[in-house]
């Protein structure tokens, strides 16, 4: 999948740090028979096509959801509209696991939050699109036997975004504000997805 679009979307964890996924070893050409020959120019209904692919790729989200993530976004009177829907993604329960560095990643942390190992403010919470609020504590639940595949994400984590605290030792972190879009690692054109679903 990653190949398809060309960038790292964050889907191989371990290897992705070790250089081994087939994006580096074979090179942003896509999959297939056909992938190296050489492809017609994109349209612009292409363009916005890859973009929304990549976001619902990298963080597991199906049409439907991201309808109305998108539809949400155009609401929002704080933000633009893409800025608004990266910050909605980037505050699912389920990416902040990941983005504290307590899960490989983001299918492994939904894994997590799925089978009841992740506490939120102290109180289970087993719905990986959960919204996590300003000031939330997450932290893994006491005894948990996924603790020690926490652990080994958490020595591979290099460093935690600003908008993140996490205490590794404790297998815990907190939310303390909202990500801004330059904290936010993901290559991607937001206004091309936004336009997409604009014209439905």
């Amino acid at each position: 999948m990653e190949r398809r679009e060309g960038v790292s979307l964050d889907l191989k964890g371990r290897r992705a740090l070790l250089g081994k996924t087939s994006l580096e070893r074979r090179g942003p050409v896509p999959p297939g028979q056909h992938g190296a020959r050489r492809r017609r120019g994109e349209s612009v209904y292409g363009r916005q096509l890859r973009e929304s692919q990549k976001l619902k790729i990298a963080y597991g989200v199906r049409e439907r959801q991201m309808r109305r993530l998108v539809d949400r976004a155009r609401r929002s009177h704080e933000t633009t509209a893409g800025e608004a829907l990266l910050e909605s993604l980037e505050r699912r329960l389920d990416n902040v696991v990941f983005r504290l560095g307590l899960a490989a990643t983001r299918r492994q942390a939904r894994q997590f939050v799925v089978h009841g190992h992740v506490l939120v403010d102290g109180r289970r919470l087993d719905i990986p699109s959960a919204r996590v609020p300003d000031g939330a504590s997450i932290a893994l639940r006491a005894g948990s036997p996924v603790a020690p595949a926490a652990r080994e994400a958490a020595a591979d984590r290099a460093r935690v975004p600003a908008w993140l605290e996490a205490d590794h030792e404790g297998l815990s972190g907190r939310v303390l504000r909202a990500p801004r879009r330059d904290e936010i690692a993901m290559p991607v054109t937001e206004q091309l997805v936004i336009e997409r679903y604009a014209r439905r």
